[in-house]
């Protein structure tokens, strides 16, 4: 005999709230360990939020080169707000729960600003691929109306991979006693394996957007440098070459701070299961408060007009 449709609907569970978790086997000093998340949350929003005005008040700044690195900044912005009002609730307040659907909505702008970082770095790779190989035609390339073309490409990209996220979620049946989350925030893979239904859909669209997104993006980078060596090893004078080679280097730091930490994550998610918590916790914050941090000092230091740009905003902070 078919069950009715009360006893369908009794057996279906999604659970109010999850259960989230800040440094496992540290929680005694989450009080202490706040200081260095807060130091680095205030600088990742300093440091980006600076770069933002800076380029915004620089005419001579107004290029294809530095509007992407506009983007990359807002999207380290985008990164670390996203993250930034759960763990330090959980840090300083010791409050661990977050709605269910709350938690959905977190989790698709986590990884949708991942996905805009990466499409971003990758369009950097084309602006320095176009810069190096034709510089005679760079500025009729990367014209304005093709970086903005290139921008609102990136968000629907971002948009329509991560939208079906949350709906593939919602479906699912939870188990009551299962809702407590590895991390401080909400993460696609972290919150399907609290179902009591076969994931098997969500594990496959987790590692298609993985795949579509991060994996294409990072071998468009690797034959973007290889056209780029290969142009530049065609060039007369070593001098030249140097120069050349100087304008990626900060976008490769970049490239290297978001990838490896991605890399991280994903075999940790695949094969560290056996792993302690403490390191999947660990893992998942490098890879998501890292970057923001670092790319503005990775820019500041090695662009010299990105520095002094920097410096004139401080200053006229400072005298108004």
């Amino acid at each position: 005999m078919p069950p009715s449709q009360s006893q369908t609907n009794s057996s279906f569970f999604q659970p109010p709230a999850f259960l989230m978790i800040g440094i496992p086997g540290l929680e005694a000093f989450h009080g202490w360990i706040s200081i260095p998340f807060s130091s680095m949350y205030t600088v990742a929003l300093t440091g980006n939020c600076l770069i933002l005005l800076a380029i915004r008040r620089t005419p001579s700044l107004h290029q294809p080169m530095y509007y992407f690195l506009s983007m990359l900044a807002l999207s380290d912005v985008g990164l670390t707000m996203s993250t930034l009002p759960t763990t330090l609730a959980v840090l300083w307040f010791d409050q661990r729960l977050i709605g269910f659907n709350a938690c959905l909505v977190q989790m698709f702008f986590l990884h949708s600003f991942s996905v805009v970082e990466s499409s971003v770095l990758l369009a950097m790779a084309f602006d320095r691929f176009v810069a190096i190989s034709n510089p005679l035609r760079y500025a009729t390339v990367l014209t304005n109306s093709v970086i903005i073309r290139i921008g609102l490409a990136i968000v629907a990209r971002a948009t329509i991979s991560l939208f079906p996220g949350p709906f593939l979620l919602k479906r699912l049946n939870f188990c009551p006693n299962k809702i407590v989350l590895s991390h401080s925030f909400c993460f696609h893979s972290d919150v399907m394996k609290c179902a009591c239904a076969d994931i098997t859909v969500n594990i496959l669209y987790g590692l298609y957007v993985v795949l579509s997104t991060v994996g294409v993006d990072s071998l468009l980078i690797v034959l973007s440098y290889t056209l780029i060596l290969h142009t530049v090893l065609g060039l007369a004078s070593p001098k030249e070459r140097v120069r050349a080679l100087n304008t990626c280097v900060s976008h490769i730091l970049a490239v290297l701070v978001f990838y490896i930490p991605v890399i991280g994550v994903s075999m940790i998610h695949r094969f560290g299961r056996h792993l302690p918590h403490i390191v999947h916790a660990l893992v998942a914050y490098v890879y998501l408060v890292v970057p923001p941090v670092l790319n503005p000092v990775i820019y500041s230091v090695k662009s010299k007009p990105i520095r002094e740009a920097m410096l004139r905003v401080l200053r006229d902070k400072r005298q108004s």
